[in-house]
């Protein structure tokens, strides 16, 4: 092991004493698990005999973790980059704590093979001169924010890009994590939002706000298909798509099918209410690949295909290709209707036009419709569906009554009659961004 040590040490007392610290070559996994790091600096302060006061975290997606633990003696700070294996780490004391204890938890916890430390004497009290003041007014009022002596923990989950970022606080307690074949999944939860699905970090849904997402990729299309009876989803794990649909007495069948039993498997355990019709008789749970099946469907099977996948990247990015998509209409029964999950046009324009234009050469242009809703924990907020009818059905006719009837009598959180028409309506910024993609087309 190579290890740098520089000592900056006075022979003077001094208020504290300051590591700067540099590891190397760790464990990538461990240096993007903000719940372990967390675990890890709490436990480090404690080795070093600190009493600890507060612990805020922040994990960020894709990767990286940064925190601190506010301890009575000063802090412990911490930031990761997991791509290289590297951990930024501050500790300062004041007063006589073992600081180096505390060093040496943290290089064995993150498997670091190599590190490099700055020791510093901070306020050598032979340069300071002592200022005498009265304390009691200033007593008096801290009297009343005293800390009450308990440990208290922070710790946020990020879901951020480049230039924007979703922050939610959670128990610091991940209630599921595994790694499938196709990608990472998570379930934790939040204070705002209840417990919360992630796929490789990022938000996929939490109870508080899952039927919004849920309700507008069902209901817009079932009721506005006069009998819709055979139904396939394409990926939606997490059966939140499922149970909406099983709401419709006229469906006789639903065949999902999903890649990743893990999802399936974590939502059933933790997430009850939204996987709630996994064992109804009416559904078909197949796990294996939506495009492959989509493939080999026969021609006019079914009358409604929802493809309820992810962004378009690792297994879900098939389902977004006009191969795929060609697919679905040739599966489609002759007034079917197709749902997808069309991305926002505010966060990521390019594959919201890009979906919408390829639905249109396949369906053509006057038999694609998009749906515009509003899910507090996407990017945005504004979120979308795209839609096309196979034959000559349209959103834009469906029975308001029969929607407010459906809606009333399911008490649903969301959707309803009037929002069923105003999701149609674009804002300016939209219709010229689907006009323009057309112009150049």
């Amino acid at each position: 092991m190579t290890t740098f040590i520089i000592y900056n040490i006075y022979i003077m007392s001094a208020l504290g004493n300051h590591i700067l610290v540099e590891f190397t070559g760790c464990s990538p996994e461990i240096m993007n698990d903000v719940v372990s790091i967390e675990r890890d600096m709490v436990e480090a302060a404690v080795k070093a005999e600190m009493t600890v006061i507060n612990s805020t975290f922040h994990h960020f997606s894709p990767y990286g973790v940064s925190g601190v633990v506010v301890v009575q003696e000063s802090h412990l700070a911490i930031h990761t980059w997991p791509e290289y294996g590297y951990a930024a780490v501050d500790i300062f004391t004041c007063g006589d704590t073992n600081t180096w204890a505390a060093f040496d938890y943290l290089q064995e916890q993150f498997k670091a093979k190599n590190y490099s430390a700055i020791e510093m004497r901070r306020g050598v009290i032979n340069l300071l001169e002592r200022m005498d003041f009265d304390l009691s007014s200033m007593r008096s009022q801290a009297s009343d924010r005293v800390n009450p002596g308990k440990y208290t923990r922070n710790v946020w989950f990020t879901d951020k890009d480049d230039n924007q970022a979703l922050s939610l606080r959670y128990t610091g307690e991940v209630l599921f994590r595994k790694e499938s074949p196709y990608q990472r999944v998570s379930v934790l939860d939040t204070y705002a939002y209840g417990k919360m699905l992630t796929i490789d970090n990022m938000v996929m849904c939490t109870e508080k706000d899952e039927h919004h997402y849920h309700e507008m990729i069902s209901h817009p299309a079932l009721l506005t298909h006069p009998h819709p009876k055979n139904i396939l989803v394409i990926g939606g794990g997490d059966g939140g798509t499922v149970r909406e649909i099983l709401k419709h007495n006229t469906v006789e069948k639903v065949t999902m099918v999903e890649i990743d039993e893990t999802v399936i498997d974590a939502c059933k355990e933790h997430l009850p209410s939204i996987a709630a019709e996994f064992n109804n008789p009416k559904l078909n749970l197949i796990v294996g690949d939506g495009i492959e099946y989509v493939k080999n469907a026969k021609e006019g099977e079914f009358d409604l295909i929802m493809v309820d996948g992810s962004d378009p990247v690792g297994p879900a990015e098939g389902l977004f290709s006009t191969t795929f998509y060609n697919n679905c209409k040739k599966a489609l029964s002759n007034d079917g209707i197709l749902v997808a999950q069309g991305e926002s046009p505010m966060f990521n324009g390019r594959v919201f036009v890009e979906l919408n234009q390829c639905l249109v050469e396949i369906f053509g242009q006057e038999k694609v419709n998009t749906l515009l809703f509003y899910i507090p924990t996407y990017p945005t907020g504004m979120w979308s569906f795209q839609v096309a009818s196979k034959g000559d059905l349209s959103l834009q006719k469906a029975d308001k009554n029969r929607i407010k009837d459906f809606a009333d009598n399911n008490k649903l959180f969301y959707y309803n009659e009037d929002i069923h028409f105003a999701a149609l309506s674009m804002p300016n910024f939209v219709k010229n961004l689907l006009a323009k993609e057309a112009v150049n087309a």
